[in-house]
């Protein structure tokens, strides 16, 4: 089943259920699903590594949101885009733990033969690729700085 498909159901149920936070979630996924699909010009569903970029760039948003709402003690705001950000969260895959990150990267640190920074660009391409959809990119870019300082 197809993450629009899916977006589609769960919007059905959420209409039912009269859930105004789950519905403005939905829609936004929705709307940046049609929006890429313009956007490379074909009506075809987009692929599986797409939706995921798709579905990661959503939360991070949502959450960047939050964080300078909270930092500006407007959590009337922020409340809502955390909670825009877990409805999202439901069609990613389960994210990986740090240590389960650090195991990967150290992995690719030692296959790339990476000893410095200067390397830090080869290790996040690899990592980005090997993790997609799984980890946070933030989180990986910390885990690699420290461990290639």
């Amino acid at each position: 089943m197809s993450l629009q498909t899916k977006v589609m159901t769960a919007m059905k149920e959420a209409m039912k259920a009269k859930d105004t936070n789950a519905l403005t979630s939905l829609r936004a996924i929705k709307s940046a699903i049609l929006l890429a699909q313009t956007e490379s010009g074909a009506k075809e569903e987009l692929a599986e590594d797409q939706e995921l970029k798709l579905l990661q760039k959503l939360v991070k948003q949502r959450k960047d949101s939050a964080a300078i709402f909270a930092e500006q003690n407007r959590n009337d705001l922020a409340q809502p885009e955390l909670d825009q950000a877990k409805v999202i969260e439901q069609f990613l895959p389960e994210q990986m733990s740090e240590a389960e990150i650090e195991v990967v990267v150290a992995d690719i640190i030692t296959k790339t033969g990476a000893v410095g920074m200067k390397d830090m660009g080869k290790v996040m391409g690899m990592a980005s690729g090997q993790l997609a959809g799984k980890a946070d990119g933030k989180t990986i870019s910390t885990i690699v700085k420290s461990k290639l300082s």
